[in-house]
């Protein structure tokens, strides 16, 4: 026998044995994975004991129930009728939320700095980064520090003839509804309104995206990177990125992720060109107003140290999603509210126009002068909240009012929609009754019980814009049109990140 014969049997021998031994390291690591997992899963179960809950699939969890059909809200609620408080939903066999719709509990959790957790918001961590929806502990607080002279009220003041101007562009592309009295879905249009504002408001960019319609590629890529990580929630194995990434809804992901970041990277490269120096600085103020992205590029910790190049971009991106799409979500079922309950759409009217006198807009002052049109806003929040449920991961055991705790590295959440719609906290809770939004009603109410913009130390940075925005859209829309829906086609509601219809939110609307 040769050498070289020698030499390529002992290689497919070596070669052999590295083939076997990776196969067996591959089992024993996957052994140890699972067996891990089963631990964890039983220490889980023991402690859940103590908050009963709907019955749950061995594999599947409640994610068979949990069907994208327009219910799986209601079947929220409907359990929480026979689980008081909180009880678990299972995603999968190893992954467990305790799902709070009470006051009593969500008080103990929104009153706390616990992080937000880490599956949902690991999930959206690629698209905007470490921003302040997703950011923990010092990183958080310094941020959010940083962050909130952006939105003090002589900031936001100018803000209100900005989205004046924007919800005017959108009522007058609403003309021809107008006079055919047909049905329109309004949710779309209402989006390219809201990401116009927030263009203009926060980072004084006219970005043309309402005259670009459903061509825009930064809505179009927001609402399919929302679906992917719902639906990435949802599915068990796509809890891992090693699968996920490989797939092809990773590879659409990645894609739609590559291009919300060219699109905030642009508004950033412009903005930085402007503010070379100081000097230039105190030119744009004496031309325009500060806005979120001047104060952004600005801030300087006590170090005198300004935010990095990836910190301004993940709060960029943040708030670019955040202030657009959950204010479109509320606007667009605002709207609904009012085209099914004439008769509170009516009062609205009455009051803004009596405020508007001869005025097309509503000006800073006004804003609390529609004390009425505020309680509607509300109270559309209440059913229909932008951000339907909040989670946090415990980093220490979380002691309830009622002597139950759950352990350190649980994943707790309030989910909001049902903890609205709570009937031991709200009388008749499936009824629009603006009314509860008295001062003497929500005296009658613990605290925590209306959360649409979380509460606590967490809680929305950005509320005050977003009701403001909310106000002018909503005047500026009742001043010209008579809203009114198609009882048979009502939304299905679903989540899409925010609150969202499956089939699309239509109302007709009659110019005045």
């Amino acid at each position: 026998m040769d050498f070289m014969a020698v030499a390529g049997m002992r290689f497919s021998l070596d070669w052999s044995s590295v083939r076997r031994g990776a196969v067996l390291l591959a089992l024993a690591v996957s052994t140890f994975k699972l067996t891990s997992m089963l631990v964890r899963r039983s220490a889980l179960l023991r402690h859940l004991q103590l908050f009963p809950g709907p019955p749950a699939h061995w594999l599947f969890g409640h994610a068979l129930e949990m069907k994208r059909d327009g219910t799986e809200f209601d079947k929220t609620v409907a359990w929480g009728v026979n689980y008081p408080f909180a009880f678990p939903v299972w995603f999968g066999p190893f992954l467990s939320i305790l799902n709070i719709h009470h006051p009593a509990y969500s008080k103990t959790i929104l009153s706390s700095t616990e992080p937000k957790d880490d599956v949902a918001y690991r999930f959206i961590k690629p698209w905007i980064g470490e921003g302040l929806l997703v950011s923990s502990g010092q990183k958080w607080f310094n941020h959010r520090r940083l962050l909130t002279p952006g939105f003090h009220y002589n900031i936001l003041k100018p803000y209100v003839k900005l989205t004046a101007d924007c919800s005017k562009l959108m009522l007058d592309k609403w003309e021809g509804y107008s006079q055919t009295n047909e049905l329109f879905e309004l949710s779309g249009p209402v989006s390219l309104m809201s990401l116009d504002n927030i263009m203009r408001c926060a980072f004084s960019n006219i970005s043309n995206c309402q005259n670009e319609g459903g061509t825009n590629t930064y809505i179009k890529a927001v609402y399919e990177l929302s679906d992917l990580i719902n639906m990435r929630i949802r599915v068990f194995p796509y809890h891992s990125d090693f699968i996920f990434y490989l797939s092809p809804h990773g590879f659409r992901f990645r894609r739609a992720c590559r291009v919300t970041h060219r699109h905030t990277e642009e508004v950033i490269r412009k903005r930085k060109e402007e503010l070379k120096d100081e000097a230039e600085l105190e030119r744009i103020q004496a031309k325009r107003n500060l806005d979120f992205l001047d104060i952004l590029l600005c801030a300087r910790d006590e170090d005198q140290k300004a935010l990095s190049d990836e910190a301004i971009r993940a709060e960029v991106d943040t708030f670019m999603f955040e202030g657009h799409d959950t204010t479109a979500s509320g606007i667009s079922f605002l709207l609904y509210s009012l085209a099914t309950h004439p008769e509170h759409q009516k009062i609205c009217r009455e009051e803004i126009l009596q405020v508007l006198g001869d005025r097309e807009t509503l000006d800073w002052d006004d804003l609390n002068r529609i004390p009425y049109t505020t309680m509607c806003i509300k109270e559309s929040l209440r059913l229909y909240p932008p951000v339907p449920g909040i989670g946090r991961k415990l980093t220490k055991t979380m002691n309830f009012f009622d002597g139950r705790s759950m352990p350190e590295g649980s994943y707790v959440g309030v989910g909001v929609y049902s903890h609205h719609r709570n009937g031991t906290v709200w009388e008749n809770p499936l009824v629009f009754d603006p009314l509860r939004f008295l001062p003497e009603n929500i005296s009658k109410r613990p605290p925590h019980t209306f959360v649409p913009f979380s509460a606590g130390p967490r809680n929305c940075i950005g509320q005050n814009f977003a009701m403001n925005e909310m106000k002018v859209a909503i005047a500026q829309t009742l001043r010209r049109y008579q809203l009114m829906a198609d009882p048979a086609r009502p939304p299905k509601i679903a989540a899409r990140l925010v609150l969202c219809s499956l089939n699309g939110i239509y109302i007709k609307i009659k110019p005045l």
